[in-house]
């Protein structure tokens, strides 16, 4: 989904255009193989697919029996839930120090059990004992944060990543209040979106931009690095594609409204791809997810000024101020089946949060709103 290219007077781009023939190996950054479906989306695990619709109920030792619990949507979100989905499916056992050492297990925990089994066991689910044998498996699809919503939404799938909120992403669409009351939204993490440019402009001197500034770049208002102190050299700016919540929220925060129109020169799918449209030019600009951002390398961030207060890579993207910070979401559609309720209750444990919200370089939830999400799904309620 591109705009439409200014041209100059002999009919090129007046900038510098990117075409990419496929994605990065999103699973490759998530920890973990995957295999693709027929519509060219990432998926991992093994079992057979679930239908979707708060079906899976069904407690049973044999995990090849049950339908396995399915994900779908946002790229942003996709390492932390695909990651996740990677440690329970492989349901190492305790003293696995890759992946359930003893300082979680024994002393966090006090459980011998296999990962999946131990949480999975909270509700109710009988433990295999097996190694990639865990009581249910999970399959986690890769797309846009509007695939996942309405996926959520028509029952296609169990949950819906998304890192845009379900009400921006379904905005303009005719989605009744009666409906968009059926959303149950889990926050699982905190995303602190930041600017990158490719290396070059980094390294050309540019290390901050203002607020008004970026703006003006993504109308086509300033189309030249050196009108922000950099070299002469037109600017390249990337963006999202529509549909996604990365680019809904970058609207929705930056420009106060998730439909506004703004001019990227061109706009990518995934996150994975947009990082490495990033690399391969040397005069691009783009709004991002943290956990592709690379600091040491061709993808690096600039600090943002917004009126008084600069943020920063590493410093304080998380902070509440922050206009580009964003919830990341994994919603259910009327309520929470125990099975969507297991799997999102261990991506909301402090072993979740630690080895697949901040491990993907995103921020862990505060301990207050921690609390909050674990209320919609503590075990209690499905035992």
């Amino acid at each position: 989904m591109t705009r439409d290219f200014e041209q100059s007077n002999d009919g090129a781009s007046r900038r510098k255009f990117i075409t990419l023939t496929g994605a990065a190996g999103a699973a490759a950054l998530a920890g973990c193989s995957g295999t693709k479906s027929e519509e060219g989306t990432t998926t991992s695990g093994t079992g057979t697919m679930g239908s979707g619709g708060n079906t899976n109920d069904n407690s049973n030792n044999n995990s090849g029996s049950m339908q396995a619990l399915t994900a779908d949507g946002s790229s942003t979100v996709f390492p932390i839930t695909n990651s996740g989905a990677s440690y329970w499916n492989s349901n190492p056992e305790t003293g696995d120090e890759d992946y359930w050492p003893k300082k979680w297990a024994k002393k966090e925990y006090n459980t011998d059990k296999r990962l999946a089994d131990y949480f999975a066991g909270k509700y109710g689910y009988e433990a295999t004992g097996k190694r990639s044998t865990p009581p249910f498996l999970v399959n986690v699809a890769l797309s846009h944060s509007g695939t996942g919503v309405e996926g959520v939404m028509k029952g296609r799938v169990d949950i819906g990543d998304s890192s845009a909120s379900a009400e921006a992403e379904l905005a303009g669409k005719d989605v009744s209040d009666s409906k968009m009351k059926k959303f149950v939204d889990h926050v699982v993490g905190v995303d602190g979106q930041p600017i990158v440019v490719s290396k070059e402009i980094k390294d050309a001197g540019v290390k901050q931009i203002t607020l008004d500034q970026l703006k003006k770049i993504y109308k086509g208002n300033i189309t030249n690095w050196s009108e922000v102190g950099g070299p002469d050299k037109e600017i390249l700016a990337l963006g999202r594609a529509q549909g996604s919540g990365t680019d809904t929220s970058f609207r929705k925060n930056v420009y106060g409204n998730p439909e506004a129109p703004i001019k990227p020169d061109q706009r990518y799918g995934k996150n994975q791809q947009l990082q490495q449209a990033v690399a391969q030019a040397d005069n691009a600009i783009a709004y991002i997810a943290l956990a592709f951002v690379q600091p040491d390398g061709q993808v690096p961030p600039l600090a943002l000024k917004i009126k008084d207060t600069v943020y920063k890579y590493g410093k304080n993207l998380g902070a509440k101020d922050y206009p580009l910070s964003r919830d990341l979401h994994a919603y259910t559609w009327e309520d929470t089946s125990k099975q969507e309720a297991a799997f999102i209750n261990f991506i909301l444990s402090d072993f979740g949060q630690k080895n697949f919200v901040e491990a993907n370089n995103y921020f862990k939830l505060p301990k207050d709103r921690l609390k909050k999400q674990r209320e919609k799904v503590k075990p209690g309620e499905y035992n």
